[in-house]
């Protein structure tokens, strides 16, 4: 739950698409509301920064998370329809009511809990003689095999829902830098650079699937480099209480590493 390192190759030959989004921000254009949906799983809804909205929705929706702090910058209208577990099958049948013909731009991180990523990390931690070696292996091939069609629905019905949007992907960070700083976990170095591999497997095949449709990926793996668990400044969380805030960006993963990406890519639009 990896192409071009930060903004693929793909996003910097069409980001003057954004000029027609950026557009609504300035001049005489000011006065029109930029409509934004922001679709997705926990990476997108905010899990791990500790704050979350209260709307009763259980999908743990912070305002620290990349789609609010980017709708806060262009003064956008945000349908924040992300949520925590989602799974592309989720996303189609849950996420889609905020579209139509009047979005401007749709951002979506999704397809790595189709993987099973949350419990192959969980089976890592496991101690002496559990290895996740073969858990590593199944969701490797899934993503070879079975998670492209599973991309492409998604991406085929976020156009078909909205067509005059721009689109923008984004993808997931390596999480470990090879230490062991967690006492309670026991995930070795080993295992770690296994779990990086399956990640840019996981980064590559969907900056690959969105830029089949047209989409702009943004690869946020670069940024996250010297940030990852068990470094300095970590912009992930190691293991943590609650649980569910394990191994997901922290505020400044998502301001500094989500966001910092989304506003460049928006901006350089605008110039």
């Amino acid at each position: 739950m990896s192409l071009p390192r930060s903004i693929s190759t793909m996003a910097a030959a069409t980001v003057a698409a954004f000029v027609c989004v950026m557009a609504l921000t300035s001049g005489a254009a000011q006065a029109q509301t930029i409509e934004y949906v922001a679709l997705g799983d926990s990476y997108a809804s905010g899990v791990g920064t500790r704050s979350y909205i209260d709307d009763g929705s259980g999908c743990s929706r912070s305002n620290a998370a990349y789609p609010a702090l980017i709708a806060d910058e262009i003064g956008a209208d945000l349908t924040f329809a992300a949520c925590s577990g989602a799974t592309t099958g989720d996303l189609l049948a849950g996420q889609l009511g905020g579209l139509s013909d009047g979005t401007d731009l749709v951002t979506v991180t999704i397809g790595g809990n189709d993987t099973g990523w949350a419990g192959v990390v969980q089976k890592c931690a496991y101690p002496y003689p559990w290895t996740c070696t073969a858990e590593i292996a199944a969701a490797e091939r899934f993503v070879r095999e079975q998670l492209p069609a599973k991309l492409h629905a998604v991406y085929d019905a976020i156009a078909t829902a909205a067509p005059n949007a721009e689109v923008v992907v984004l993808g997931y960070p390596r999480l470990f830098n090879g230490e062991q700083c967690n006492a309670i976990t026991r995930i070795s170095p080993a295992e770690q650079a296994a779990l990086n591999d399956a990640a840019d497997l996981l980064g590559d095949t969907i900056g690959t699937v969105a830029g089949s449709h047209g989409f702009q990926y943004v690869d946020v793996r670069d940024a996250f480099e010297g940030h990852a668990v068990c470094d300095d400044v970590e912009w992930i969380n190691g293991l943590s209480y609650p649980i569910i805030e394990s191994y997901h960006p922290n505020a400044a993963g998502q301001r500094d590493g989500y966001y910092a990406l989304l506003n460049a890519l928006v901006r350089s639009g605008s110039a």
